[in-house]
This record gives C-alpha cells, structure tokens and sequence, in this order.
C-alpha cells in the first residue's frame, strides 16, 4: 500500500489528479500530514467527500507509544512505537546543549549481525518505510513537548540496507513545508557497506557520515562485525576518501571501547595510521552491555590512554557521553525486553 506521508508534494498532486481534484490540494495534504495529523477529518480546508476519499484509499497509520521511559539522571527519553502492522521500534530523545536530538530506527530487526549490539538479535523482520522514519521524529517531537533539531539514523537497523527509504525519508524531513530539519543536523551511521557509502556519495548530501568501525584491522573486526568480511577495512576506508572527496563532509568515526579486544594504546596506533590524510573525528564509546553478549566495556584509565594517543597523534577523539544508562536506551534493548515479555505471555 502507498502512503501519501511517503510523498513529495508533487506525488500527492499526482493523487489528487486522478481523483479530479486541484492540484493545489496537495501542499494542504503535505503541510497536515507533516504536522502530525491522525485523521484527515482534521484537515479542515479540505472537502469532506475528499477526506472520506483519501481515508479509504490512503489511510493514516500514526505509531502507538508501547512504552515510554524517561531517564532520572538526565532527561533522555526512550520510545518503543508499535506500527500498524504490530512491528514495534525504537526511538530516543536526547538533550544536549546546542538542541534536542532524535535517534530513529531505519528498520524492524537489522541482519548485520554486530557481536555488541541488541538491535541484531533476532535478525531483519522487515525495512521501514520513508512515513514511519519520518513519523519518529514528528510524534517523538509532539508526544515530549520538545522541539527537534537534530536526527541521527542510528536506532534500530542498518540505514544503508534501505538506502532508497532513507533517501526519501531525508527529502522529506528536509523540505521546509514540513520539518525543515537542516541536512547538516542529520547523521547517518552505517556499519560499512562500501557500495552504499558510494551510492551516498553520489548524492552529495550535506548530511554527517558515521562509520561504525570499532576496530582498527580487519581482525578484530572480524570477530565482532560480520560485514567486515565482505567489506574489509581495505575497501572500507577507501570508500570513506571517496565519500570526502564528494562531499568534503569530515567522516565521523564510532569505536565502541571494548575491554581487552579493541582498547590497547597499539590499536589507537593502528587507528592513527589508517585514519593518516583524511579529515575525520573519532567518537570513543563507552559499551553498553548487553545481557546476552559476553563483551565487557573498557576501564576508564584504558579509554583515557586511547583518547591521548589519538589526539597526540593529531585526530580528534571524544569520548560519547553516556545518556539514558537507566533505560535500556542502547539500541534493541526495549525492543526485545517487550518482545520477550509478549512471548513468555502468550
């Protein structure tokens, strides 16, 4: 089924050719469904046997909070939104100081398979579709009362294994008859899927590109990220030079701090040497455990030393602060708590 959320202004108008109608009904579509309308009987400027139309033909799936849990010790709030088809995501507002950031899902599960994260257990149910991204950040925004400016694509789900809907869903947020939220406070997180970076690049999008890496050689990778086995890191960091190249966006590095694997002072060397020549910021990540992982997070002393010999070394490293620790705000966390509750009640 199309949803009309999905659509550009244009598309609607399309729509609305076929049903005989104007085609300046279409920004009034585009400008309710963007602010969060559950009803077309609230579009008030429209026709009532035009609303009765579209309400058959393009109904309006808004999420349902399943959960909503807000952190005692800094604000952050977490969503877990059931979708009309039962599918549930999750969605995670956190506050900083230069604005409220969003972090959404791009899909229900994720198949990539990565040792340290939650997301991954259970594999990929299905992709999201442009309306249901966008939907995050628009009733996120409407349920806290809090104005977003900021997206990160790092939820649930691997934003490049549904790259033509994230396109879409970045049109849409982008355009400023609806969200207005500016290209250069979006980022996107990948794991590494070499000819997605590419396919990204070409678009020339002002969004911020985070590589998921948490490992400087393809050892350690190995172990914790299966896609390193099909895009190794001699394929991965060319790949990040060509998307700067396009872009000349800084390449933002993630490295989950993981105790004994990935934190000695050698590998921030190693790290030093494959990042040489190409503008790019290291985000040092304290790891979330995980119940059914056996990795542990690194001490604060090893996380220190790291962020010293990498700034030494002339790259910029900074250590992520922790938010929301007190509600299971790392990424599948609730998802699967609340699909394990349904489960083992029948």
């Amino acid at each position: 089924m199309k949803h009309l959320k999905s659509m550009t202004t244009e598309e609607i108008g399309q729509v609305l050719k076929t049903l005989g109608q104007p085609s300046f009904r279409a920004k009034q579509i585009f400008s309710w469904l963007h602010k969060g309308v559950k009803s077309y009987d609230e579009m008030t400027n429209l026709p009532k046997a035009l609303r009765d139309e579209l309400a058959q033909t393009y109904p309006i799936h808004a999420p349902e909070v399943v959960r909503k849990q807000i952190s005692k010790k800094d604000g952050t709030i977490k969503y877990l939104w059931k979708l009309s088809d039962g599918n549930c995501v999750e969605t995670v507002l956190m506050r900083y100081h230069y604005g409220n950031t969003v972090c959404i899902s791009t899909e229900v599960g994720c198949k990539m398979g990565c040792a340290f994260c939650a997301s991954t257990l259970g594999g990929l149910v299905r992709q999201l579709e442009p309306f249901e991204m966008l939907d995050q950040v628009l009733f996120t925004q409407l349920d806290s009362g809090l104005p977003v400016s900021h997206i990160v694509l790092m939820g649930i789900g691997e934003p490049l294994d549904n790259l033509t809907n994230v396109l879409r869903f970045l049109e849409l947020v982008n355009n400023p008859e609806g969200m207005n939220i500016s290209m250069r406070h979006i980022s996107l997180s990948t794991c590494g899927l070499v000819p997605k970076i590419d396919a990204l690049g070409d678009q020339k999008l002002q969004i911020s590109l985070a590589i998921s890496l948490h490992g400087p050689n393809n050892e350690i990778r190995n172990r914790i990220m299966p896609v390193n086995k099909a895009y190794p890191i001699e394929q991965l960091l060319p790949a990040c030079r060509r998307y700067y190249a396009k872009t000349s966006r800084r390449i933002h590095f993630e490295y989950a701090m993981i105790d004994g694997l990935n934190d000695s002072v050698q590998n921030a060397k190693e790290l030093l040497a494959l990042l040489k020549g190409l503008p790019s910021h290291v985000n040092l990540i304290p790891l979330n455990h995980v119940e059914e992982s056996p990795l542990k997070p690194s001490t604060k002393s090893a996380v220190a030393a790291f962020q010293k010999t990498l700034e030494d070394g002339g790259v910029t490293a900074t250590v992520r602060r922790t938010l929301g620790s007190d509600i299971d705000a790392s990424c599948g966390q609730l998802r699967r708590k609340y699909t394990k509750e349904r489960t083992e009640n029948g």
